[in-house]
């Protein structure tokens, strides 16, 4: 599938997405030359260049009866997911990206209809990770 991250999506995720779907063209907007490009004449370009998703963060998107109706139109499967501000929001966004993307695209390939997809954030009040100090905790039976 041809894939298009918006301009909104920062473009350190690029190579990363690129990596996680190698099997799949994908472009950011910047690499095509479209920096700036309003999402009405966006979602046209899209569909005339055969873009078959389109990623952004740009929920407001469905809120503008315009730009709504651009993306209806355009019939581009569209995979919105949320960007809090910072670098913990961005490695949050790009933490449920990178999980979320492939099976995304894959559950999107060969569906004719248009699909709106909704990326679930990581919220920033779960903590992923455990900290042990192997002197005073338990690791392993054979750390001694």
């Amino acid at each position: 599938m041809k894939v298009l991250l918006d301009e909104d999506v920062p473009v350190p995720l690029v190579e990363l997405v690129r990596h996680v779907l190698r099997e799949h063209h994908v472009d950011h907007v910047y690499t095509v030359g479209w920096g700036r490009k309003t999402d009405v004449n966006l979602y046209r370009d899209a569909r005339a260049r055969g873009y078959e998703v389109v990623v952004t963060n740009n929920l407001r998107q469905l809120n503008d009866p315009v730009e709504c109706d651009a993306i209806k139109k355009s019939g581009r499967h569209v995979v919105f997911y949320t960007l809090e501000s910072g670098l913990q929001g961005l490695a949050l966004a790009s933490g449920a990206i990178c999980a979320a993307i492939r099976p995304v695209i894959t559950n999107l390939e060969g569906r004719s209809q248009q699909h709106l997809v909704w990326i679930t954030g990581l919220a920033a009040s779960k903590r992923r990770y455990t900290i042990k100090n192997p002197a005073t905790d338990a690791v392993s039976a054979y750390w001694r």
